[in-house]
């Protein structure tokens, strides 16, 4: 005769309290699980969209990261003849670039975290289209001064329009807020590559890496090809994109272990959660269950009733744990980007597939926390069942 499905819905209505306490165990989990994933989506979708790729990244061949990297103006000059660069009235696309870790106080806290000085060339406009100025103006080239992303003027204390910055012996005056659509370019500050060299007694013609823009995505593998085989450069050659991407493997990788490893605690607390709510409610419905199967409910309709009633309890716990979940979307935190050890400021991403991951994963759990009354249910004696009328 199938599954009794509206004795089952109003079963749930009915005993409500304690499936209750089920739901909330749910929510909580699902909550959790969610938004460590979330987490992690966020910093990898920052880091991601930091690159293009229609850009190339240049940098000494064997360095992880930019930081470790070391080009000379000679390389660099070599690199800017290769094929495949865009090219303008100024010249080639392709931006050198220096970096320098620097201790700067938060807002919040007045803790000292690490803020990634990035000094680049007057092309860099040209081979970052999509970075704009929001409040002032660009630094002028050859004079100590400075341009704040967005999450790093709201990060950092003295990082306000106007306001003068000391490092590397030098003192910087803000000229300008940048905003570079929420990359990991937002949490930087910008100057004049040279200069920067200069104010912390590097050679002045000495590089971290270079940036080039191509003519089009197209154009990457003749460009890498023609550095590779150039015996006068020792450099590995990767798309923009491609090189964030690696970058934030470490980091997310770390936060999704985390994150399922504490879902996992909280999902068998709550696994229980559900056994405990599913056997009470079976030591209180035999009669019910008497009656089913008077009526000519087979085993497996009880079993599927009550199976149902606990995926139920737990579609509506992981629809509340995704409510409770949803207003961290676009909230914006930070923490320490392990490639450049400098603090990297990103949203919690909340995509439409981890709404999805979380609620199967609620699933799961009712599932787990049901099967065992349910198969209790369906084995009980009929001529028992009766007995208890």
């Amino acid at each position: 005769m199938g599954i009794p499905v509206l004795y089952t819905i109003r079963s749930a209505q009915v005993r409500w309290v304690p499936n209750l306490v089920a739901v909330v165990s749910i929510a909580g989990t699902v909550a959790v699980f969610v938004s460590m994933l979330a987490l992690a989506s966020g910093f990898r979708a920052t880091l991601v969209a930091s690159g293009s790729a229609q850009n190339a990244l240049v940098r000494r061949a064997g360095s992880t990261a930019e930081v470790e990297s070391v080009l000379t103006i000679e390389e660099v000059r070599t690199i800017q003849d290769a094929p495949g660069i865009a090219r303008d009235d100024q010249g080639p696309q392709v931006s050198p670039e220096a970096l320098v870790i620097v201790a700067r106080p938060l807002r919040q806290t007045g803790t000292d975290a690490n803020v990634q000085l990035r000094g680049v060339s007057p092309r860099v406009w040209a081979v970052r289209p999509n970075v704009r100025i929001v409040a002032g103006r660009a630094f002028t080239p050859g004079l100590p001064e400075v341009i704040v992303g967005k999450h790093a003027a709201r990060a950092y204390q003295g990082t306000e329009l106007g306001s003068t910055l000391r490092f590397g012996g030098t003192a910087w005056k803000v000229v300008g807020i940048f905003d570079a659509g929420g990359t990991a370019f937002d949490s930087e500050i910008w100057c004049d590559a040279v200069l920067l060299n200069q104010a912390f007694q590097r050679p002045a013609q000495i590089f971290q890496s270079v940036t080039v823009r191509l003519v089009s995505p197209d154009a990457f593998s003749s460009f890498k090809d023609a550095l590779t085989a150039d015996p006068r450069l020792r450099v590995q050659v990767d798309r923009e994109i491609d090189y964030y991407r690696k970058n934030s493997q470490a980091v997310t990788r770390m936060i999704e272990i985390l994150g399922t490893l504490v879902a996992f605690i909280m999902g068998i607390g709550a696994v229980f959660a559900g056994l405990n709510t599913m056997y009470s409610a079976l030591s209180a419905r035999v009669r019910e269950v008497a009656v089913l199967r008077a009526l000519g409910f087979g085993a497996l309709s009880v079993l599927g009733a009550f199976l149902l009633e606990a995926l139920l309890i737990a579609a509506i716990g992981g629809l509340a744990g995704l409510f409770l979940v949803l207003p961290l979307n676009g909230w914006t935190t930070s923490t320490i980007n392990w490639q450049t050890f400098s603090h990297l400021s990103f949203a919690f991403r909340v995509t439409p597939r981890l709404a999805f991951e979380g609620f199967f994963f609620a699933l799961g759990i009712g599932f787990l926390g049901g099967l065992p009354p349910a198969w209790r249910a369906a084995r009980w004696p009929v001529a028992r069942a009766l007995r208890e009328l």
